[in-house]
């Protein structure tokens, strides 16, 4: 009992000292933002986020951030690093959910006090697909050594490994990609000896040889049907290669790629003339929303790496019919580039079917090299072009994919350091206009300062996955491959 009321005690104390320091005639007005990170000013959250936990960069002895809703308020206190309670940040988000609130930061730095300049917070009653699928890789491009799938729950910090290649022998992982937002529908490739393409179809798990006797390479790139029963994948040969220009590292093109089907109910593999061949380079296959049509990148065959600078991807589009697994017959154009113009890649539809988000570098078909990367999108109704400059940055802008509502969509970029690829979301909201993004928030604010990985190919999915690390291994080692004709 003598300890709870010394707490009690010591607890008034220590606010009634706090708001003795901070008394308005002590406090000194800036007409700047605080510099926090990540920047968390001005932005556009869902009402199911985790919370927004930050540091102050100048690195007070006190600071007292409020957060002034229409119908709430909430407190956090601490020195340099903010997190706020769990509890109580989903509680206020619910209340203040379709308000715009007001943040107000108190800083005490070399013992003066800053009160900085107001931002706020739209809190939008749009949700967010609740959890996020990334691959955790070293930035490099010489030597890898852990690779790992993980999967996030956004609304809280839960975290936990889908896939470890520590566990199936060190081999490559390529990243994990959902059909439609599906929990239930999802695959991605391991490499190696024992590898395959692994698809999650309604909670089977299966491992498939992608290529056939006729084929030249296994499915890269590629994306699943609405139905679960066929997935359109590119087949490439991939070629990094060294750059001699100065600043830019590394580049990766294509020497041949074909478009195909694989029909997962029938273990067969579909082809056509007219996505096929030699003359170009077909690639980033996929799915409209709908399921009747496919989108895909296209380029016209050059000598490589000589013409890389003229390799420009155009973006175009053809019929699928689901009854019978097979590509249409005519090909049209909806993003010509010529040598002029810039270089397309990952097409990425909105579940509605209104939008198509992509990526635009100056040439080539590897965007995470390009610091030029932007995203733009399509309005698949009227054709209008939207370069989203309140979503890019002066540095890579892309592995984008949307949420289920088509409000939100996720992306990597790299303009925090040049380096190292973060999921960013952005909001879309009904009349089609992008709002300035923010980044995926973590229980300590410094995680991202340590961690030397990139986050690639964020997917947002509506729900856990029904795997594990666990289940992975044993289909690497113990499973026979199942042979596609």
């Amino acid at each position: 009992m003598k300890h709870k009321i010394f707490h009690i005690v010591t607890c008034l104390l220590g606010i009634f000292l706090f708001a003795a320091c901070s008394k308005q005639d002590d406090i000194q007005s800036s007409d700047e933002w605080p510099s926090i990170y990540p920047d968390y000013t001005n932005v556009t959250i869902p009402s199911n986020i985790a919370p927004l936990n930050f540091i102050m960069r100048e690195e007070p002895e006190q600071t007292e951030v409020v957060l002034k809703g229409a119908a709430s308020q909430l407190t956090s206190m601490g020195s340099h690093k903010i997190q706020f309670s769990e509890k109580h940040w989903k509680k206020f988000l619910q209340t203040e959910q379709g308000n715009t609130v007001n943040i107000q930061i108190k800083a005490k730095i070399h013992g003066k006090w800053i009160k900085y300049k107001s931002f706020y917070w739209n809190i939008v009653e749009d949700r967010i697909d609740p959890y996020l699928t990334y691959r955790l890789i070293e930035p490099g491009y010489e030597v890898w050594n852990k690779i790992q799938l993980k999967e996030r729950n956004i609304e809280n910090f839960k975290e936990r490994i889908i896939a470890d290649n520590n566990l199936t022998g060190g081999t490559c992982m390529n990243c994990h990609i959902t059909g439609n937002q599906n929990p239930l529908l999802s695959f991605f490739h391991i490499r190696g000896e024992n590898g395959g393409t692994i698809l999650n179809r309604n909670g089977q798990l299966r491992k498939i040889n992608t290529r056939n006797k006729d084929m030249f390479a296994s499915a890269t790139y590629g994306n699943l049907h609405p139905s679960g029963k066929y997935g359109v994948f590119s087949t490439n040969i991939v070629v990094p290669d060294f750059h001699t220009k100065a600043g830019e590292k590394l580049e990766v093109y294509d020497t041949a790629s074909d478009l195909v089907i694989l029909d997962f109910d029938n273990n067969r593999i579909i082809r056509s003339d007219i996505v096929g061949g030699t003359d170009f380079l077909e690639t980033f296959p996929t799915f409209s929303a709908d399921g009747n049509s496919i989108f895909f990148c296209v380029a016209p065959n050059k000598t490589l790496p000589d013409s890389i600078k003229n390799l420009k991807y155009s973006l175009c589009k053809i019929g699928f019919d689901v009854r019978t697994g097979q590509f249409g017959t005519q090909i049209d154009t909806l993003i010509y580039m010529d040598e002029n113009g810039k270089s397309v890649s990952f097409p990425k539809p909105s579940p509605d079917g209104r939008f198509l988000l992509y990526s635009v570098s100056d040439y080539g078909t590897f965007p995470i090299w390009h610091r030029e990367t932007d995203l733009q999108m399509l309005n698949l109704k009227t054709g209008e072009i939207l370069d989203l400059p309140e979503v890019n940055s002066n540095y890579s802008d892309t592995y984008h994919s949307w949420s289920s509502n088509s409000r939100w969509f996720v992306f990597a970029s790299k303009r925090d350091d040049g380096l190292y690829g973060k999921p960013y979301f952005c909001y879309v909201d009904r009349k089609g206009n992008a709002h300035k993004p923010f980044v995926l928030p973590q229980r300590d604010p410094y995680y991202y300062d340590y961690l030397l990985k990139s986050f690639n190919i964020p997917e947002l999915s509506t729900g856990k996955l029904p795997f594990n690390a666990a289940d992975i291994e044993k289909v690497y080692w113990k499973d026979k491959i199942e042979q596609f004709e």
